[in-house]
């Protein structure tokens, strides 16, 4: 990474990412098995083989060995805690095609463009966003161990996969973790009584440690639903519940492909503007502020969108916020973790409703199903394990051997 920024800290430079510093075992509690999922649990491959398999395929395409483990992490942290939608699914629609029309460069060095200690503005430079995030993170962390906080800014940058898998990278330094992103200048989502669309689903992401229970992370899109469980939908030839897309007159639309065919539309958290539409639309603007508009990255509302004009285009130039709070330095640290193990603990001894459905926090089921998928498979669906295999043959790699049959440990509704 280079700067060429006059830097007010010890160093202006990212630290070296691990491959076990931000996916090691969550620290968590008693093993529990997750909730099963409908349908078919497809065939399930031990983690660290599809691991090493995602990084050989990144490492064909350019990328340097140590970022591509860490990119490899990122992606399957989406299959080992169930939000496939932004795991292996996105190897051959997303990252690939990224790599391979040069609009992402698998070398490219990150530079910080101005450094204030606490605060730094880094351009990525369309680095991978699965590895240059996590770099990203790591540098406010640091910041933050020094500071109390750290704040990094970055333009430039290509998609990332899960917020929450960057957010998670300060838990482990007992710290808590802030990410956004915006979709760069890529408009799919119009703002609440628009007919143009403006934004993107613009995730957030904060995860925050809650002692020696599994850490809290909300992971989130601002529209109902992101586009890529749309589009799963779509493949499985699902419906998908009412309330995630609309029609140009508010109906509620279930079929999946109408939102590609440009018959149906996202919905804002919320829904209906007179049931909290507006809601999910400020935190979609919230998300933009502090993604694009701060590093002066691509932004998705412009002048220049045509009335009427269809959603789509590239998702070039994202903007990202990582955000680093070390509460050791404002307070022991050790009163911290015991204060967040009581606040978590507390609402997982809430009396449920129902006696088979137990309370639980963002963040507990993804961990129970990280640990079930860790020791016996990772599940990939028949028509992506398909196509992984047909990824291999083309690569010249081997795709792992399935595990022996094990539980299916669910995927979140």
């Amino acid at each position: 990474m280079t700067s060429t920024a006059s830097s007010t800290s010890p160093t202006s430079t990212t630290p070296k990412t691990t491959t076990t510093a931000a996916d090691g075992p969550p620290r968590s509690g008693p093993r529990v098995v997750p909730p099963r999922a409908p349908g078919d649990a497809g065939v399930r491959v031990p983690y660290r083989d599809l691991l090493a398999f995602v990084a050989d395929v990144l490492v064909a395409r350019g990328l340097p060995e140590d970022r591509a483990g860490t990119a490899a992490e990122a992606l399957c942290h989406g299959d080992l805690t169930g939000f496939t939608s932004h795991g292996v699914t996105n190897l051959t629609r997303l990252y690939l095609p990224l790599l391979d029309s040069g609009r992402c460069d698998p070398r490219a060095e990150p530079r910080i463009v101005a450094d204030h200690g606490a605060s730094v503005l880094l351009d990525a430079r369309r680095a991978l966003g699965l590895w240059a995030a996590a770099e990203a993170m790591e540098l406010a962390v640091e910041r933050a161990r020094e500071y109390g906080v750290g704040m990094v800014s970055v333009r430039g940058a290509t998609h990332f996969g899960c917020a929450g898998h960057h957010a998670l990278r300060a838990v482990r330094h007992h710290m808590v973790g802030l990410v956004t992103a915006n979709c760069g200048r890529q408009r799919i989502v119009r703002p609440v009584g628009g007919r143009s669309p403006m934004l993107g689903t613009n995730p957030l992401a904060l995860a925050a440690p809650a002692g020696d229970r599994p850490p809290f992370v909300l992971d989130m899109a601002t529209t109902v639903a992101p586009t890529g469980r749309i589009r799963a939908a779509a493949r499985a030839g699902r419906s998908v519940p009412e309330g995630w897309l609309h029609d140009e007159d508010g109906a509620p639309v279930t079929d999946p492909a109408a939102f590609d065919r440009g018959e149906a539309h996202l919905s804002w958290l919320g829904g209906a503007p007179d049931t909290g539409a507006y809601k999910g639309f400020g935190l979609g603007l919230l998300v933009e502020v502090l993604s694009a508009l701060v590093p002066g990255a691509g932004l998705g509302p412009s002048d220049a969108v045509p009335q009427g004009a269809e959603a789509g285009g590239p998702d070039d130039d994202i903007g990202c916020f990582l955000l680093a709070v070390a509460p050791g330095r404002l307070r022991s640290e050790e009163e911290f973790l015991t204060d967040a193990a009581g606040l978590f603990g507390a609402l997982l001894g809430c009396p449920p409703v129902r006696a088979d459905e137990p309370v639980r926090y963002p963040g507990w089921p993804e961990d129970a199903r990280c640990r079930d998928r860790r020791a016996h498979g990772v599940p990939l669906g028949a028509a992506l394990h398909e196509e992984m295999l047909g990824l291999a043959r083309s690569s010249g790699l081997r795709f792992p051997a399935p595990c022996a049959p094990a539980p299916e440990a669910g995927s979140p509704a």
